[in-house]
């Protein structure tokens, strides 16, 4: 929790000395702990993101965009979507997302709920704010932000620079290349212990 209160800090250090610009500020924030995985996919919660946007950048908005008619979704008669913009430092990044049941697959038109098109929105919000750079990487497959997959491997490589590495690991239950920050860090103490 300390590390990431000090990245937070650090963050808003760098935006007040424009030292980066928003979209590598955003990016560089590692949102692994706060997904969750469903039917193979990954998930990042919609209210920890927009919170953690409004920390860095509390003039940041969204819109949920209406039909010409008031309606908060689309429909082509067969299924719907929903349209929404976030926007940051006056730049708009606008996010369309079908209607979808918990398989991902449309709902038809005739069988969509208000729940339904909810689901929707608070997902388009989070592919909106990914696209300004928070959680970007779930969508392109990645597991980490660069400069965490920097900080993996040289935790790994720590770890493997120890002579009984490979017992501890093995004892540890999990292979180490689907280890998380903490848990290297548990492995590294531990074979600090046995030393």
């Amino acid at each position: 929790m300390e590390e990431m209160d000090a990245m937070k800090e650090e963050a808003k250090k760098e935006i007040k000395t424009q030292k980066k610009n928003y979209f590598e500020l955003l990016n560089s924030i590692n949102v692994n702990d706060k997904t969750e995985q469903k039917n193979g996919l990954t998930y990042l919660s919609w209210a920890w993101a927009w919170g953690e946007v409004k920390k860095l950048f509390p003039n940041a908005n969204y819109k949920i965009y209406e039909t010409e008619n008031g309606c908060i979704y689309w429909n082509d008669g067969r299924t719907a979507w929903v349209k929404t913009g976030v926007t940051i430092n006056n730049i708009e990044h606008i996010e369309y997302l079908p209607v979808m049941d918990y398989k991902n697959k449309s709902i038809p038109v005739d069988m969509i709920t208000s729940f339904d098109v909810n689901k929707a929105i608070q997902r388009s919000l989070t592919k909106a704010v990914a696209r300004h750079g928070l959680g970007l990487y779930i969508y392109a497959g990645e597991d980490l932000p660069e400069e965490g997959k920097n900080k993996l491997d040289e935790l790994k490589q720590k770890i493997k620079g120890y002579p009984n590495a490979l017992e501890v690991v093995k004892a540890f239950g999990k292979k180490l290349s689907d280890c998380t920050e903490d848990e290297l860090k548990q492995i590294i103490n531990k074979l600090e212990e046995e030393k």
